[in-house]
């Protein structure tokens, strides 16, 4: 099993943010936005944990007419360019994004209806933090999803899915996605710390070759 190798928490340059938003996450972000609308129960608000350039809260306005979202993130640049693309789209009166750590944040328990984050555990060296955060936030009856990347068992497995995912992506954008596995957490992993703050393991799954998925749907 490869050990986990540290990313830097915050990727907050401007070069990082343009070679982020440049990578096409159209097929995943499409994928994240219908797996939350398919188990939704429609209320909010939502709160989008590590929202990067917004691409993903977007995808859910664009999909969903009734999605108002908190979007937060601590890299300045990645919110800066976030913000324009909020703008193009045309949703400055349903998504509003803000500068946040989410290890510590100041609302009160049970605030959102809704938690969505995609691919932010990763970069957060010790993600418990985050994951106590999540859960005391969201209301009782609330819907979760949270996905992010799976850590290979191998270098081989890692440079096999970089080829497979990033093969046509610059230098440059292939060696953050390198990092980005090398510092993601095991399925055992994720399912330890999301039982250790009250969770199911069982609500915790492998959905991809790369993904894993934790995934809280409210009561019928």
């Amino acid at each position: 099993m490869l050990p986990r190798v540290l990313e830097p928490e915050v990727m907050d340059s401007a070069e990082e943010a343009h070679n982020y938003d440049a990578m096409d996450h159209s097929t995943v972000n499409r994928l994240f936005v219908a797996d939350f609308l398919a188990v939704w129960n429609g209320k909010g608000p939502i709160l989008d944990v590590g929202t990067g350039t917004a691409q993903i809260p977007i995808e859910l306005c664009r999909c969903h007419a009734d999605a108002h979202v908190f979007a937060i993130d601590l890299a300045e640049h990645m919110l800066s360019m976030g913000r324009r693309n909020v703008e193009a789209a045309g949703f400055q009166t349903r998504l509003r994004l803000e500068l946040r750590d989410a290890k510590k944040l100041s609302e009160a328990t049970g605030t959102f209806g809704a938690i969505i984050s995609n691919s932010i555990v990763h970069h957060i060296p010790e993600p418990g933090h985050v994951i106590a955060e999540m859960v005391r936030v969201l209301r009782p009856d609330g819907t979760l999803l949270v996905r992010d990347l799976l850590r290979p068992d191998d270098m081989a497995t890692l440079q096999h899915l970089v080829h497979t995912y990033a093969g046509d992506a610059n230098a440059h954008q292939q060696k953050m996605f390198a990092e980005s596995l090398h510092a993601a957490l095991t399925l055992v992993e994720i399912r330890d710390l999301v039982a250790s703050h009250g969770g199911d393991r069982g609500d915790v799954a492998q959905t991809s070759d790369r993904h894993w998925t934790w995934c809280i749907k409210p009561a019928k």
